[in-house]
C-alpha cells in the first residue's frame, strides 16, 4: 500500500499579485493591498518589491508610507480573492483530483499515486511552481505525509524561530555579557534555540516518507497552526521550536496551553487523522450588468437593480431554488468594489420580495468615480417546493389568503431584519414543562414557524414573571394577615391556593434548590394581584417569595 502524500501550496502574495495581473506590467513599483480595520487601514498583502523595501503585512498604512514613500495601494476585495483562489483550485486539479481550499491563500492536495505522472515528487513540485510563476504568482510548496507537516513546510521551511523580548535572551544582554556567554559551550536558557547545521535557511520543502518528524523539529512553533497568542505563550517559557514540544509529555502541555496544542502536534506527526476534504461543486446563481458608461446616481443603480433581480429569480426558478441571502456588488472604475447583503426570512424566487430589501439600502453604496458593473448573486439558497391548491373554491381561497398573509409577515421580518439584524427579531414558542418560567422559549423569527395554539395551563398564570424575590412573612405554609415585599407592607385581602409544583428532579437548577413550592394567588387590600409561593426548603432554607403579578 502506497504512503499517503499531502502537498500544500501557499501563495504568500495572492492579494497583491491578483491585482498586478490585471494592471499589467509595473516597472518595479512597490505595491500593497490594504484593508479597513475600524479607524485605520492595515497592509494585507505585498508585492515582492514592497517587501524588499521593508514593508510588512499587518503594518498600518501610515507606517508603510513612512518606510516606502513610493508605495502604491489598492483596497482589498476579499470576495474577489476568494473567487480567484477557487479558480486556482480548478487549475490545481490537473495535478490531482483531490484539491481543497486551505484558508485564504493556500491549497491542500492529496497527491497519493499521482506523482509518477509528472516524473516524481520533485518534478511535480517544480512544475507546479513554474506554472504558477508563468501565471504571475509566487508559490511555495510543502510535501509530507500529513496535512499539518505539509502546511508547516510550505510556510516555515527555512524560517528560524524567534523569541519574545523577555530580558533573559542572550542577544538582549549587554555586549560584554554576550561576549562572555559566547564562550559557554551550552545554550543558555531563554535564548534563541540553535538550529542544526547552522541557521537552517536551506531546509527543503519536501519531506521523504517517514521523515517529517526530523524536518519539523527545527521549525518555529507557529508552524503548528496554533491559535492566536499560543506561540507567544510558548516562547515565554522557552519553547520556540517544534522539536521542543515533540519531546514533552502531552498531559502537562494540555493542562497549561489547552488541548488544541496537543491536537495540532498529533496531526503534524500523523498520530491524529486529518483528511483532505475538497468542497463539492456548488451551483452559482448570479447575474451581472456591464454598463457602457459609469453611473453614480441612486436612480441609475435602482434601474440596474430592476434588470438584475428578475434575471436572478428566473435562474432560481429553473432549479427549484429560493434565495435566502442575496448580495449586490458594485464594481467601480478604479477596480474596487463595494457590496451589500440582504437576508430573507423565507426563501423566495419572486422579484417583489427581493428587490425592496436591496432598494432601501442602495444609498449605502459609495459610487466613487463611477460604477461600471453591477452583479447580483444568491449567496445562500434553499429548495422551494411548489404548492398546489386542492379542494373547493372557498377552501382554495382561504388557503391562498393564509399563504399570502404568511408571505407578508416574512417580508416584514426581512425588511426589519435588514436594518436591525435577523437575530434580533424573535418569537415565543410553547414548551412542554410544568415549571412556570420554562413554559416558553424564544426562537429567531426568521428560522422558525409561527407558534400554534398555546396549551391552556392547569391554573391561571400571571401576566408578568420575574425571578423570585424574597418576601418577609412568618415561616409557615399559610400566609398571615400581612407581609412585606419591596420595602412596603401589604395587607392580605384574599388568597387562593395552594398549587404545588415540584422541581425537575433530573436537572440541578440553582433557582429550584429551595425544594417544592406552594403557589398562591394573593390579592392585597390595595388591589394588587400577586403570585407568591412558599418554598418548603431543600438545599436552601424555606420561606416566602414573590414571582409574578396578574393583570
Amino acid at each position: 500500500m502506497s504512503v499517503r502524500r499531502i502537498l500544500s501550496v501557499w501563495f504568500p502574495r495572492l492579494g497583491a499579485e491578483r491585482l498586478l495581473r490585471r494592471m499589467g506590467p509595473v516597472e518595479d513599483v512597490p505595491f500593497a493591498v490594504v484593508r479597513d480595520t475600524g479607524q485605520m487601514q492595515v497592509v494585507s498583502s505585498l508585492s515582492a518589491t514592497a517587501e524588499a523595501a521593508g514593508v510588512r503585512v499587518g503594518q498600518p498604512l501610515r507606517d508603510a508610507h513612512a518606510i516606502c514613500g513610493q508605495l502604491a495601494t489598492r483596497l482589498q476585495n476579499p470576495q474577489a480573492e476568494a473567487d480567484f483562489l477557487q479558480a486556482l483550485s480548478r487549475w490545481a486539479g490537473r495535478f490531482s483530483p483531490w484539491v481543497a481550499v486551505d484558508g485564504r491563500d493556500g491549497l491542500m492536495m492529496d497527491i497519493t499515486g499521482c506523482t509518477h505522472l509528472f516524473g516524481g515528487e520533485a518534478a511535480m513540485v517544480a512544475r507546479m511552481v513554474g506554472e504558477a510563476e508563468a501565471l504571475g504568482l509566487s508559490a511555495r510548496c510543502g510535501l509530507a505525509d500529513t496535512v499539518g507537516a505539509a502546511w508547516a513546510l510550505a510556510r516555515y521551511a527555512g524560517v528560524a524561530p524567534g523569541h519574545e523580548r523577555s530580558g533573559d535572551a542572550i542577544d538582549q544582554e549587554a555586549r560584554a555579557t554576550r561576549s562572555r556567554a559566547a564562550k559557554k559551550r551550552h545554550w543558555e536558557r531563554g535564548g534563541a534555540a540553535p538550529l542544526p547545521g547552522g541557521a537552517g535557511t536551506d531546509l527543503p520543502g519536501i519531506a521523504p516518507p517517514g521523515k517529517a518528524y526530523t524536518l519539523l523539529a527545527p521549525l518555529p512553533v507557529a508552524a503548528l497552526r496554533l491559535e492566536p497568542g499560543q506561540a507567544e505563550a510558548l516562547a515565554r517559557v522557552g519553547l520556540r521550536r517544534v522539536g521542543d514540544l515533540l519531546g514533552q509529555p502531552r498531559a502537562p502541555l494540555a493542562r497549561r496551553f489547552g488541548r488544541g496544542l496537543v491536537l495540532r502536534l498529533d496531526q503534524a506527526v500523523g498520530a491524529a487523522p486529518e483528511p483532505v476534504s475538497p468542497a463539492g461543486e456548488v451551483p452559482r446563481f448570479a447575474t451581472r450588468l456591464t454598463l457602457p458608461e459609469p453611473i453614480g446616481l441612486t436612480d441609475d443603480m435602482l434601474a440596474g437593480l430592476d434588470r438584475l433581480v428578475p434575471r436572478l429569480c428566473e435562474l432560481l426558478r429553473d432549479k427549484g431554488q429560493g434565495a435566502r441571502r442575496v448580495r449586490l456588488q458594485a464594481w467601480r472604475v478604479d477596480d474596487t468594489m463595494q457590496w451589500l447583503d440582504a437576508g430573507l426570512a423565507r426563501a423566495a424566487d419572486e422579484p417583489d420580495r427581493i428587490r425592496p430589501l436591496l432598494a432601501h439600502r442602495i444609498e449605502e453604496i459609495d459610487a466613487g468615480f463611477g460604477i461600471e458593473m453591477l452583479r447580483l448573486e444568491a449567496v445562500q439558497t434553499e429548495a422551494l417546493h411548489p404548492r398546489t391548491m386542492t379542494g373547493h373554491m372557498e377552501a382554495a381561497a382561504a388557503n391562498r389568503a393564509r399563504l399570502d398573509g404568511g408571505a407578508q409577515m416574512d417580508d416584514l421580518i426581512g425588511r426589519i431584519g435588514g436594518r436591525l439584524g435577523m437575530e434580533t427579531i424573535t418569537r415565543r414558542h410553547p414548551v412542554g414543562s410544568h415549571v412556570p418560567e420554562k413554559t416558553a422559549q424564544v426562537l429567531a423569527a426568521a428560522w422558525s414557524e409561527p407558534a400554534g395554539p398555546w396549551p391552556a395551563p392547569a391554573a391561571p398564570r400571571p401576566l408578568l414573571l420575574w425571578r423570585p424575590e424574597p418576601v418577609m412573612a412568618p415561616d409557615a405554609p399559610r400566609l398571615a394577615g400581612e407581609f412585606r415585599w419591596r420595602g412596603r407592607t401589604h395587607r392580605l385581602a384574599e388568597a387562593r391556593g395552594p398549587e404545588r409544583i415540584a422541581p425537575e428532579w433530573w436537572l440541578d437548577d440553582p433557582d429550584w434548590r429551595s425544594g417544592v413550592r406552594d403557589y398562591w394567588q394573593v390579592i392585597t387590600e390595595a388591589g394588587e394581584r400577586l403570585w407568591l409561593f412558599y418554598a418548603h426548603g431543600a438545599a436552601l432554607s424555606s420561606g416566602w417569595f414573590c414571582q409574578g403579578r396578574f393583570a
